[in-house]
């Protein structure tokens, strides 16, 4: 998605919901304890292209900072996430495999780097 894009969404959750006008209040939904935002076009008014979008989240890695205590320390550990991986990475939290506390996601694109 493009930063223009993610710039919107963001501004319309950044607000409360009471203070939001009309016309962004009909936009968020509630859905399995999540507020959430559907986009239908790109900032081009062109509809999303499934092959395009999949072939984009194939490239994406994620940066997840984790909070931990360390020898009596706080610290962080950084762990490099392929997208395909994320739902596992975060499993484990849930099954114990891993702990802390999820600071952070960042995402970024590996071939990109210098």
């Amino acid at each position: 998605m493009s930063d223009e894009i993610n710039r919107k969404v963001i501004n319309i959750f950044s607000g409360s919901k009471k203070g939001l006008p009309a016309k962004f209040k009909e936009k968020i939904k509630f859905y399995a304890g999540f507020s959430y935002v559907r986009i239908d076009k790109d900032q081009n008014g062109n509809k999303f292209n499934p092959e395009h979008l999949k072939k984009y989240a194939g490239k994406c890695h994620y940066i997840v900072r984790v909070m931990r205590d360390y020898k009596n320390e706080t610290v962080l550990y950084n762990y490099d996430v392929p997208n395909k991986d994320l739902f596992k990475f975060i499993r484990s939290f849930e099954e114990n495999t891993l702990d802390g506390t999820i600071v952070e996601i960042d995402k970024y694109f590996p071939e990109d780097l210098a």
